[in-house]
């Protein structure tokens, strides 16, 4: 799978397959992928994170190779593009134990489903079992946590510090993806946390405005600068979706606003989740982008990247070393 093949598998988003093929499909409980079941497919050295669903009018569809065999292949519109395994996960992904706390959220962006799905909130002592059960495994090789909002941002990173300094004896990189705080970087860098996520959701501050109307971005921004300060290069991150209607003008320029505070920005292409059918009214130009257009904005961050001085391929939890999702830099392209 080269990054022209990811690019077109991103751009569709789901394949038909069989659920005979999977194990135990994965359902999302963060963000806007929140419950989509899913499974990750990995080939000569790439790996790409697909929804999973019987759908005969999709366009990918997956096939096992031979009868009794791990191989498989993906057809698009009838055509083999690409062959490789269906890889196992951990804890929402390969590799990581990778946790929500809260799968609720007192904000309403308008792409995402998690106010709609109302779930629960982890307990201390749940989410520490579960990174137990994982370690035992021997695949963890991080430990990534993120929440949503129950009750209030400061709460919700009181729970991530106390959670962060119980899990900082599997001597393993940790990270936190959350909504920012006035000292939320400090406090969780101090628990041990080595990672820090915080999204700026989209850098067209028109659409903002109407999709993430309960969120701020200028201090989310300056969140980010803080972070930078604290945690280093290369250990900051923020997703940044691409389909609401923005102009590739706007992604290139926020992308170099975000690389030059030393921020890796996580290019995410929108998902158009079934709860959320109201996004089409708060931004009309909504759409799933193409693999051209994710394809050339990749490319273009590498070159932003490597011109700042920062390396997605040093990140050691969350999204980036994982890269289902996502077409990263100094690794996919």
């Amino acid at each position: 799978m080269d990054a022209k093949t990811k690019a077109i598998l991103i751009a569709e988003g789901l394949a038909d397959i069989d659920p005979g093929l999977l194990d135990n499909p994965k359902v999302s409980t963060a963000g806007p992928g929140a419950g989509i079941s899913s499974f990750f497919f990995r080939s000569g050295g790439h790996r790409v994170r697909l929804e999973a669903r019987r759908d005969p009018d999709a366009r990918l569809k997956v096939r096992r190779v031979s009868p009794g065999g791990d191989e498989v292949t993906i057809l698009c519109d009838g055509r083999e593009i690409v062959r490789g395994t269906i890889e196992p996960t951990l804890l929402h992904c390969p590799e990581q134990a990778y946790i929500t706390i809260s799968e609720r959220c007192i904000f309403n962006c308008a792409f995402c489903p998690v106010p709609k799905l109302a779930g629960r909130t982890k307990s201390h002592d749940e989410v520490l079992k579960m990174v137990a059960d994982a370690y035992k495994t021997g695949n963890m090789h991080a430990i990534s946590i993120t929440s949503g909002i129950e009750n209030s941002p400061e709460e919700e990173v009181a729970r991530a510090v106390s959670i962060v300094k119980s899990l900082v004896r599997y001597n393993v990189p940790i990270g936190v993806s959350v909504y920012p705080t006035a000292d939320s970087s400090l406090l969780l860098k101090e628990a041990g946390s080595l990672e820090i996520k915080y999204n700026v959701e989209t850098m067209d501050r028109s659409i903002f405005k109407r999709a993430c109307a309960d969120m701020d971005l200028d201090f989310v921004l300056e969140s980010l600068e803080d972070a930078a300060r604290i945690f280093g290069r290369n250990r900051v991150y923020s997703n940044f979706i691409i389909g609401l209607g923005e102009s590739d003008k706007t992604v290139k320029k926020g992308v170099q606003v975000l690389a030059e505070l030393g921020v890796i920005p996580i290019l995410r292409a929108l998902v158009l989740h079934p709860l959320r059918p109201d996004l089409v009214d708060v931004c009309p130009g909504a759409a799933r982008p193409s693999a051209d257009r994710l394809l050339m904005l990749a490319r273009f961050e590498r070159k932003v990247l490597d011109d700042c001085g920062l390396n997605a391929n040093l990140s050691k939890t969350m999204c980036l070393p994982c890269t289902g999702c996502d077409l990263v830099p100094h690794r996919d392209v």
